[in-house]
């Protein structure tokens, strides 16, 4: 089958996602995965789509001689869709495009990732699509319309951290396909971890870090004794209310090591003693003795299946979506609330004392387990086993979801 994959142009974690599962096809199957998307060439470099195989689409934003803004008001848009101004001409061309392109490309499916509209666009012109379900909540007319018109919908977590709220029809109709590894992530030793600060700061900054290492902490080279490291990661969606914690968290930790990664408020730098930007956050996932991050989907997919405590700040997001995901690990024992944390750190300076993830033996065996085929991969090996949608539908994805559609059984209902 000829997979074609919709990439939404907010933040680079909608193309990573589709990178992460192109990487799970063979090489020479690659070439049937097709990605569109109207994300800008320089915010995001795909390592396993070729540029060849990717449709790059006209922005959609409202225009000065659009007739209808796209979001008009009651009695002036359609209720099945979020966002649809009336003679943007960038909208028609981009139409134009993702049709022309399914059908250059000669697409059998399409996965959206995410938009309501180009969900609403493949169902009135009758192309199959899998509609990816991000986390929180999303009860409105047009998400629930876009759910209802998919074949069957993607979700980029594990089924244990789906929201309470949600309805049962939505988890029956979802694979989970838990969270994608990324591959061109590093495994270093801790020697080299440690060894790798000298590139991470100025002549400063370096100073002071070998002072606390090797003075505050009494570490030496022949010294089994470990500096206490705490990582704090942010992205580029905000990072105000964790830099807002820098100062308390100074406070509870004086003796550790705080290195924050991502953006950071220049009055904010003087509570860590690292404050940089890296490519590659795995090495501090690994050996950090406590992460402290937001609730974001590709964060938390990457430190969810390391044993380091993990304290959760999230942002203010739509639907949720951050809150449900915090509130979901906190529920399960995987990560702490900053309330919990503050009040732990006042009854223990341990910070090892925190959470004992190693008796979590079901976040972790799971991924460990070579044997165990993951569901994104029994996904994308169905798009090589079947050549036709039809019988993909039928014969493997309804199995999986174990629903009938009336026009297969009209006795059987969703």
């Amino acid at each position: 089958m000829r997979i074609g994959y919709y990439a939404h142009h907010h933040g680079s974690g909608h193309c990573r996602q589709a990178d992460k599962l192109a990487a799970l096809l063979p090489a020479s199957s690659r070439k049937n995965f097709i990605v569109f998307t109207s994300l800008a060439l320089d915010a995001y470099t795909f390592n396993t789509v070729a540029k060849s195989q990717i449709v790059r689409l006209n922005p959609e934003g409202e225009r000065e001689d659009d007739v209808l803004l796209g979001r008009a008001g009651q009695h002036w848009q359609p209720a099945s869709l979020h966002y649809s101004p009336v003679g943007n001409s960038d909208i028609q061309t981009r139409s134009w495009q993702i049709l022309n392109a399914i059908q250059e490309h000669d697409i059998d499916l399409m996965i959206i990732d995410v938009s309501v509209e180009v969900a609403m666009l493949c169902r009135a012109a009758s192309v199959p699509y899998l509609y990816v379900r991000l986390a929180g909540i999303r009860d409105d007319t047009p998400h629930l319309n876009a759910f209802a018109g998919a074949l069957g919908l993607l979700a980029p977590y594990p089924k244990t951290l789906e929201a309470a709220e949600t309805d049962d029809w939505l988890k029956q109709k979802t694979l989970y396909l838990d969270f994608l590894p990324d591959k061109n992530s590093k495994s270093i030793s801790y020697n080299e971890f440690i060894a790798s600060f000298a590139n991470l700061t100025d002549d400063n900054e370096r100073n002071k870090v070998s002072s606390k290492l090797t003075r505050q902490l009494n570490i030496s080279e022949n010294s089994k004794q470990k500096p206490k490291i705490i990582t704090v990661i942010k992205g580029y969606g905000g990072h105000e209310a964790i830099d807002a914690k820098l100062p308390e968290l100074r406070a509870m930790q004086p003796k550790a090591l705080i290195i924050s990664l991502g953006p950071i408020a220049d009055d904010k730098r003087a509570y860590v003693d690292i404050a940089t930007q890296v490519v590659d956050v795995s090495p501090f996932l690994m050996h950090s003795d406590l992460l402290i991050m937001a609730c974001g989907l590709n964060g938390i997919a990457q430190a969810y299946h390391h044993e380091t405590p993990l304290v959760v700040l999230p942002d203010e997001r739509p639907h949720r979506e951050q809150e449900v995901m915090a509130a979901a690990l906190i529920a399960q024992g995987r990560a702490l609330s900053w309330q919990q944390f503050v009040e732990q750190s006042n009854s223990t300076q341990n910070t090892d004392s925190l959470l004992t993830l190693s008796a979590k033996s079901d976040i972790y065996q799971t991924r460990n387990n070579l044997n165990i085929k993951t569901a994104a991969q029994a996904l994308m090996d169905s798009f090589i086993d079947y050549t036709a949608t039809k019988s993909w539908f039928e014969k493997w994805l309804l199995p999986q979801l174990n629903l009938t559609p009336e026009r297969i059984n009209n006795k059987n209902k969703l």
